[in-house]
């Protein structure tokens, strides 16, 4: 079953489904890991009940975290952003399908700690301490 999901895997880090960026957006938020250099950027758009109605990430990286990104993006189109910011780790590794050490679970949830900062506003809050 893991040959399945790494493949998966590699199938979304050479053919992303939802790889892009979008002007304009409401929510928007990009950050990495200097560690390894991995770099995502995540935008959303939401319709007025707060429901998802695209998104979008950039990046670069290693084969986990743009996968991860990718299924993520995807996973939260028809959500709504009180669901988004509910989404943990644990939704993450079940998009993934596969174990993870320390070193690539930090790869693979970069992409989550990137939404959920952009739907949190924390973009606009940095930008008001600056």
């Amino acid at each position: 079953m893991d040959d399945l999901y790494r493949e998966l895997i590699i199938d979304r880090y050479k053919n992303p489904q939802l790889q892009g960026s979008m002007d304009p957006h409401d929510y928007s938020y990009e950050d990495d890991n200097p560690l390894c250099g991995d770099r995502i950027r995540i935008d959303v758009r939401v319709d007025q009940e707060g429901t998802v109605t695209e998104a979008l990430f950039s990046g670069e990286g290693c084969a986990i975290s743009q996968a991860s990104a990718d299924l993520l993006v995807e996973s939260i189109i028809g959500k709504n952003l009180d669901e988004v910011k509910k989404l943990s780790t644990e939704h993450i590794l079940e998009l993934l399908g596969i174990q993870l050490g320390p070193v690539r679970i930090k790869c693979a949830l970069l992409s989550l700690k990137v939404l959920k900062a952009g739907v949190y506003g924390l973009e606009e809050l940095e930008e008001e301490l600056l």
